[in-house]
């Protein structure tokens, strides 16, 4: 009764909602709880990775929002991640303090290293936690704003809007590789060593954040179903299929447009900053145009405009990323093109859409095969 109220027909929604719950205590008490020689024991490392998907998740989410429902296809999403890590990064480098390489209470290592004499005016602040997570929503959420209203002002569309989209993250990801920028170069930010006062290599502190992870990818996907199935949603969906005809109706078509990509910009900047404590480094090749679009097919694969085949999508590929760069990792991209290909010409609505019409079709052959039999049978039968 409960999961009929909060759901209604979203069948799929409320058992995504609930194997993430059980999968995320689960994992939590199989890490904890239970032996390393023990067959039912998750190891850190696994804990780590799984987290690292469940991230990958909410940047997924945060895309099927603007492309599912707005049909604004971002090719520059990765930049808005990045920039939720760096300043998670930031964040963890200021809480080294002496026991870094070199000693110094004030300046990371790299700036030692550097020969910079101060710490930059826009690194003051990210010895708090709480300043540091308000610059992981308002400096992605600031960008967005500014592109979104230039662009959408503009009136620019399509995959014009995609292209720009991608230099903006391209642009991002030549800045920080400089050395002056004051962010690490290319080496980035990392060897992180606590959060929060506790020791990041911990078991307990891994499952923390997988956990935080999971909390954070169920209540993104449960603000968005709500967003998606509200006034406003509506909305979107109008813009998205007719853009002209809802302009026409008299919605600042802009204004919707720029909101849905702010907030999708500020949940892929919280991704990002739960990416990073995971994984133990932040650097410039999260700003790398592929990433972008490689987020992209993991929200083709599990299926636009669903919600939860973008965060299906996310993990599926990214397990077989996973278990494909093992064997051979030089044609991996080969197989991310390929995927893509298959999906738009064979699986246009995706892992989400596709199998419930497989399994339809499966019926209803069975059916028809069915139904010759029970006619051929004499009538006393």
């Amino acid at each position: 009764m409960i999961g009929k109220r909060l759901f209604g027909d979203d069948r799929a929604g409320f058992w995504f909602l609930l194997v993430l719950t059980l999968a995320t205590v689960l994992i939590g008490v199989s890490n904890l709880a239970t032996p390393e020689d023990s067959a039912l024991h998750v190891p850190t490392y696994l804990v780590a990775l799984f987290g690292k998907y469940l991230c990958y998740a909410i940047l997924a989410l945060a895309i099927d929002l603007v492309w599912g429902y707005v049909g604004i296809l971002s090719l520059g999403h990765g930049a808005f991640f990045a920039l939720g890590g760096y300043a998670m990064g930031m964040y963890l480098m200021r809480q080294i303090g002496s026991r870094g390489v070199y000693g110094d209470p004030i300046l990371p290592d790299f700036m030692v290293f550097l020969n910079w004499k101060e710490l930059p005016w826009y690194w003051l602040g990210f010895d708090n936690f709480f300043f540091a997570m308000f610059m992981v929503a308002l400096v992605p959420g600031i960008l967005a704003f500014v592109f979104g209203y230039l662009a959408f002002r503009s009136r620019v569309t399509g995959v014009y809007l995609s292209i720009i989209t991608q230099a903006m993250t391209y642009a991002l990801l030549l800045a920080f590789f400089r050395n002056d920028m004051g962010f690490g170069g290319n080496n980035g930010l990392t060897d992180f060593k606590d959060l929060l006062g506790m020791n990041m290599q911990t078991d307990g502190m891994r499952v923390g954040l997988f956990t935080a992870s999971a909390i954070l990818l169920g209540a993104t996907f449960v603000l968005f179903r709500w967003i998606t199935r509200s006034r406003f949603g509506k909305v979107l969906i109008a813009v998205r299929d007719a853009e002209s005809r809802a302009r026409f109706m008299g919605y600042r078509v802009e204004g919707y447009k720029l909101a849905a990509f702010t907030l999708s910009a500020v949940v892929a900047g919280f991704a990002g900053a739960l990416y990073v404590p995971q994984v133990g480094i932040i650097n410039p090749g999260e700003f790398a145009p592929q990433n972008s679009i490689e987020a992209v097919v993991w929200v083709a694969v599990g299926g636009r405009g669903t919600l939860v085949g973008a965060a299906l999508g996310a993990i599926v590929v990214n397990f077989g990323k996973t278990v494909f760069t093992g064997v051979l990792p030089e044609l991996w991209l080969f197989a991310l093109g390929g995927l893509f290909v298959f999906v738009t010409l064979l699986m246009p609505k995706g892992i989400i859409g596709t199998v419930p019409q497989l399994i339809e079709m499966a019926r209803n052959r069975k059916a028809q095969a069915a139904a010759p039999a029970e006619a051929s049978k004499p009538a006393g039968e």
